[in-house]
C-alpha cells in the first residue's frame, strides 16, 4: 500500500510530555479530594478528550461549562509543569521535515485542546508545519475511536489506508485500526507488546531509531 501521510498524535508522540501530565493530575485530583493514582488516571484518559477525562475522573456526568473550567484548570498546571523542562521525542522534528520533503502529507491528531496544541506548536518549530491539526476540543469523540484520525485524513484529502499513524498509547494504537490506518509505536510511555497490533508496522523509543533503520527510505511512497 502507497503511503501518502503520516498523521502524530501529540503528547508522548512529537513531544515528551507524558510525564508533566501525570504530575499535573496528581496536582488537579489533589485540590479536588480525588483519590485515584496516577497510572490509573493516565490508563482511564490518555488519548479521550479533556470532557471525556473530566467525566472519567469525577465519576459522574459533568455539564460542558463545568467540564471545560476543570479541563482549563488542570491544562495549565500542565503548561506550567512542562514549560521549563519541553522537549521533542528525539529525532522527531528532523524526521518530520525529512518525511515532507520525500512528499509525504502530515498531520496532527491529538486529543489535547487548541491551548495545548498552541503551546507545543509554538516551542516545537516543526517547518513545514502541518498541514492539518485536529484537536480533542472539537466536539469529535476522543481515541479509541477513529474520529480524530479521520478528520485529519479527511482535511489533507488522503484515504485511511494510506496514512500511518504514530501513537505511544494504547487507545491511540486501537484507534489507528478501527480507521482502517496502519501505525508505528512510539514506546515513550508504554512497552512494545502494549502497542502491539496486526496494523502496527514498527515500534521505537524515538525517531533517531526510524532513522537509523531508513524507514522512510523503505516507505513506498505515492507522490502527487
Amino acid at each position: 500500500m502507497k503511503t501518502e501521510a503520516l498523521i502524530f498524535d501529540m503528547d508522548g508522540t512529537m513531544v515528551d510530555s507524558m510525564p508533566w501530565h501525570a504530575k499535573s493530575w496528581v496536582a488537579f485530583c489533589r485540590r479536588h479530594g480525588i483519590q485515584m493514582e496516577a497510572a490509573e488516571i493516565l490508563a482511564r484518559t490518555t488519548g479521550r478528550t479533556g470532557v471525556e477525562c473530566m467525566a472519567e475522573v469525577f465519576g459522574r456526568p459533568l455539564g460542558e461549562a463545568e467540564a471545560l473550567a476543570f479541563v482549563h484548570e488542570k491544562e495549565q498546571i500542565y503548561r506550567d509543569l512542562f514549560r521549563a523542562e519541553f522537549r521533542e521525542i528525539a529525532g522527531f522534528a528532523a524526521f518530520a521535515r525529512q518525511a515532507a520533503a520525500r512528499g509525504l502529507k502530515l498531520a496532527v491528531g491529538t486529543a489535547g485542546d487548541r491551548h495545548n496544541i498552541a503551546f507545543v506548536m509554538s516551542r516545537l518549530g516543526m517547518d513545514p508545519p502541518p498541514l492539518a491539526i485536529v484537536g480533542g476540543d472539537e466536539g469529535l469523540s476522543g481515541k479509541p475511536t477513529p474520529a480524530i484520525f479521520l478528520e485529519a485524513a479527511r482535511r489533507i484529502g488522503v484515504a485511511p489506508e494510506r496514512c500511518i499513524v504514530f501513537e505511544d498509547a494504547p487507545f491511540g494504537i486501537e484507534a489507528a485500526r478501527r480507521g482502517g490506518m496502519r501505525a508505528v509505536a512510539v514506546c515513550s510511555t508504554h512497552s512494545a507488546e502494549e502497542l502491539a497490533g496486526p496494523h502496527v508496522i514498527a515500534a521505537v523509543r524515538t525517531y533517531d531509531e526510524l532513522a537509523h533503520s531508513k524507514f522512510l527510505e523503505m516507505l513506498d511512497v505515492a507522490i502527487a
